[in-house]
């Protein structure tokens, strides 16, 4: 099957790739720790048994709901394929449930990521899909040099939570 074929006539999507510097393994946990998953994601705690057909939720300290979804393939610690409804206003939750796949090579002492998002309406607004440079960032620089990245979503999350 062609990677990025178009999937019950929604084809709209987004491909994110970086190269990593760590195992398989510890960017498999980065992905799946909650506590790990909150440094590098505006602080979002994603919360799963993550098993096949297992649900996840994403969300932030004091209750507020920003993801859900079913874990569709889950593949330790190469790939793992989720539905994507986010909730985090009217607008996104509007839009309704799309696909994120994690898929992890390993490169030498390295690892490439690809992060696809796709299954999104053609019109779908960038709130669902632009934040993935930033979080993809603030999980390479956590990854290599144990530090949090500052990126517009990582401070603008901050300072609504001081």
């Amino acid at each position: 099957m062609d990677e990025y074929a178009v999937i019950n006539g929604r084809g709209a999507m987004t491909v994110f790739e970086t190269y990593i510097k760590t195992t398989p393994e510890r960017l498999w946990e980065a992905i799946t720790d909650p506590e790990m998953r909150a440094m590098y994601s505006f602080g979002v705690r994603t919360e799963s048994e993550w098993t096949p057909g297992s649900n996840y939720k994403g969300s932030v300290p004091g209750g507020v709901d920003i993801v859900e979804g079913e874990n569709l393939e889950v593949d330790p610690p190469r790939r793992l394929v989720q539905s994507f409804r986010a909730l985090w206003s009217d607008e996104v939750k509007s839009a309704g449930t799309s696909r994120v796949t994690w898929e992890i090579e390993p490169v030498g002492s390295s690892c490439r990521l690809r992060v696809t998002h796709d299954q999104l309406a053609d019109d779908a607004s960038a709130e669902l899909w632009g934040g993935w440079p930033m979080i993809l960032s603030g999980l390479k620089t956590l990854l290599e040099n144990g530090e949090l990245l500052d990126t517009p979503g990582s401070l603008r999350y901050s300072q609504t939570t001081a």
